[in-house]
This record gives structure tokens, C-alpha cells and sequence, in this order.
């Protein structure tokens, strides 16, 4: 492998991680919206953190305010 290969290989897997964290991100909002709504409809923390595949402290982290 050339190192302009190595450079365009690391250029591509960079663009891949940044596309990877902006998904991220937007499902990260997404559920604390919805956690948000169920909570606000009488939904328990325990079974939010058993749906979002999370630990009670993790549903705390995420309604915390920002």
C-alpha cells in the first residue's frame, strides 16, 4: 500500500466515523425525547432502561438536564 493510499483509506474511515457520531447523536436525542414523553405518561424508569437496553443510571444520565 502507497502512502497516499494509507492517507485516503484514513481520510474515508474518518468521514465514516464522523457520519457514525452524527447518527449517534440523533438517536441519542431521539431517546431522550421519547424516555421524556414515557415518563411524562407514567412509564417507570426501570422499564424505559429495560427497552432502551440501558441501566436505570443510564436513563437517569440521559433526562438529566442538560
Amino acid at each position: 500500500m502507497s502512502k497516499d493510499e494509507a492517507l485516503d483509506g484514513i481520510r474515508e474511515a474518518a468521514r465514516g466515523r464522523e457520519t457514525a457520531s452524527e447518527a449517534k447523536r440523533k438517536a441519542t436525542a431521539e431517546l431522550r425525547r421519547f424516555a421524556t414523553e414515557a415518563r411524562e405518561a407514567g412509564v417507570s424508569l426501570s422499564q424505559i432502561a429495560r427497552e432502551a437496553g440501558l441501566s436505570r443510571q443510564g436513563v437517569y444520565d440521559l433526562l438529566a438536564p442538560r
